[in-house]
């Protein structure tokens, strides 16, 4: 089984992260939080800290390709529980993953212009999603080398886009104001939360590390706390550079209009260039997680025992499936949407794996107060999400967000009615945990 080290599961974190938020995520909560973003994404990065301190202890504890997946099972035992909120992180990373691709497709038809028509937009977002479904049929070792390249070369370029930006911005933006005041803050940060999800995904790869109880810990806040330096700093800079308006109106290229100022078309199209690898990068890491908790749950009856077998060298069908699922999310919702929708369900999903980590933390090791900090925090900026979503109007996201949640149970409760009882669930738990690393 090919390794992952501790360079290429920082730059798997890391990818996971930087798909949305520099590049699409700056104009959605812009109308919030006003001039001052970069507070809210302080604030954002501080409410995942806590949770990734839950996923840091469960990764160590519990290495597998399942990750929060297998962790969950650990926590609330199989039944009812555990296998609706699996299932719903299945849907919930699948979501993310279709964040990524229309982030992409966006820049894409924002760099081309006019010189393809508009629906040419999901034809990108879609092909993104079919090349690294090719990508991660290939293995571990592949999207981790990947992972590496993309995230250097995007690193590069947004470090030279902060350095040259300087001489550019105009500070005084910052204390504009504008927004909501302290609500709209909050509200910012609970859109913004979806920029720091892709911490997760290191859990998924650390039953391929040497040494998980290290390894898992170190590159998890690694890559949150290199995630987060860049993205105070590049808020920071884009809200000096361009007046609010610009921001929230071009919402879907923000940055590459930051660029322009900086370097002209030059620099709209190195940062469009940046943004396409930033997506395309998250892409890649979401769909292997996506692919590893389906097959982790295939693996234990809570979804089609089908989705586990192989496909390709290293594949399976709950990847091929993921896939499917992500290009068709890329088609039928908007980037707003999916950015709603991918903050609030990964609110609940830690919000859920905090609390049961409490069931269980005489295992880990783990502090009972940061858990506990995890659970109302996300709580807190669940509920602050969710009243700003129904107060826009924005039915289609909340509706489509918790009609996924009532139907990961309802799809869970089908399987335990059709199982030939608890007992041999759980025993298929038990078989399965030591060797749930897959093909």
């Amino acid at each position: 089984m090919a390794r992952v080290g501790l360079v290429a599961a920082t730059a798997l974190g890391i990818g996971g992260m930087m798909g949305a938020a520099p590049y699409t995520m700056l104009g959605l909560a812009a109308p919030a939080t006003g001039s001052y973003l970069p507070v809210a994404f302080a604030v954002a990065a501080l409410a995942a800290a806590f949770p990734a301190y839950s996923y840091a202890r469960l990764g160590s504890t519990f290495p597998s390709r399942g990750g929060a997946a297998r962790f969950i099972v650990e926590e609330y035992g199989p039944g009812l529980a555990s296998g609706g909120l699996n299932v719903f992180q299945f849907l919930a990373y699948l979501i993310a993953a279709s964040l990524y691709a229309a982030g992409f497709a966006a820049y894409a038809q924002a760099l081309v212009g006019d010189a393809l028509p508009s629906w040419t937009a999901g034809a990108f977002g879609v092909g993104v999603v079919l090349v690294f479904l090719v990508v991660n049929l290939f293995g571990s070792r592949l999207v981790g080398r990947a992972e590496t390249v993309i995230v250097a070369v995007e690193v590069v370029i947004l470090v030279g886009f902060v350095v040259l930006g300087l001489s550019h911005a105009d500070p005084s933006r910052l204390t504009d104001g504008g927004g909501r005041g302290f609500l709209g803050i909050v509200t910012g940060a609970a859109v913004l939360y979806v920029s720091y999800q892709g911490f997760g995904v290191v859990a998924n790869a650390s039953d391929r590390m040497a040494r998980p109880g290290r390894e898992v810990p170190r590159a998890m806040f690694l890559a949150l706390g290199i995630v987060t330096v860049l993205y105070v700093t590049i808020s920071a800079l884009a809200v000096s550079l361009l007046p609010m308006p610009t921001i929230v109106a071009d919402n879907g290229h923000v940055l590459a209009d930051a660029g322009q100022v900086v370097a002209g078309r030059i620099g709209f199209v190195v940062i469009a260039v940046a943004a396409l690898l930033a997506t395309a990068s998250a892409v890649n890491a979401t769909l292997f997680a996506a692919s590893n908790i389906g097959y982790f749950e295939a693996r234990h009856g809570e979804l089609s025992s089908a989705l586990a077998r192989t496909v390709g060298r290293s594949g399976s069908v709950a990847l091929v499936l993921s896939a499917a699922v992500v290009a068709l999310l890329v088609l039928l919702f908007p980037l707003s949407a999916v950015g709603q929708m991918t903050s609030l369900a990964f609110l609940v999903l830690y919000a859920g794996v905090s609390a049961g980590h409490l069931r269980i933390r005489a295992r880990t090791g783990a502090h009972a107060w940061p858990l506990i900090a995890a659970v109302v925090i996300n709580v807190v900026l669940f509920v602050a999400l969710l009243a700003d979503a129904i107060g826009s109007g924005s039915v289609g996201t909340w509706a489509t967000l918790l009609a996924a949640l009532v139907g990961s149970f309802a799809v869970e409760a089908v399987y335990i009615a059709r199982s030939d009882g608890r007992g041999g669930r759980r025993g298929q738990v038990a078989s399965s945990t030591a060797d749930d690393a897959g093909p």
